[in-house]
């Protein structure tokens, strides 16, 4: 990635591989989808990161292997469980790139994300 971060989500995705772009700009658009109010996109410790309100909401990346999304707490009930699966650590759900991204589950989980912060 490089001692500079990128400009823009636009060079970040455009960084990968052309297989992995598409799947980096379908999460990118089910985060954006997700949240109907005025919502930042920007660059933040070297990845796409998305804010409403002023505050954080959540940060993705890719990877060799997979997508990632960042600062994802664990949910109660319902949602976490179909989160669990792809549970990496306690704040990280991270998605092969051997199969479909879920988009469903990443705009459930933003949506969930802006409704605790809001």
């Amino acid at each position: 990635m490089g001692e500079q971060p990128f400009a823009s989500v636009d060079d970040y995705i455009g960084s990968f591989p052309p297989e992995v772009q598409p799947v980096l700009s379908e999460v990118r658009q089910a985060i954006l989808a997700a949240v109907p109010a005025p919502i930042v996109e920007r660059i933040s410790y070297h990845m796409p990161t998305y804010e409403v309100g002023g505050e954080r909401l959540v940060f993705f990346a890719g990877w060799k292997t997979h997508v990632a999304l960042y600062a994802v707490p664990a949910f109660d009930g319902e949602l976490e469980g179909e989160v669990a699966p792809f549970r990496a650590s306690k704040d990280t759900v991270k998605f092969s790139f051997t199969k479909p991204v879920p988009l469903d589950l990443v705009t459930r989980i933003v949506e969930h994300l802006a409704t605790l912060r809001g």
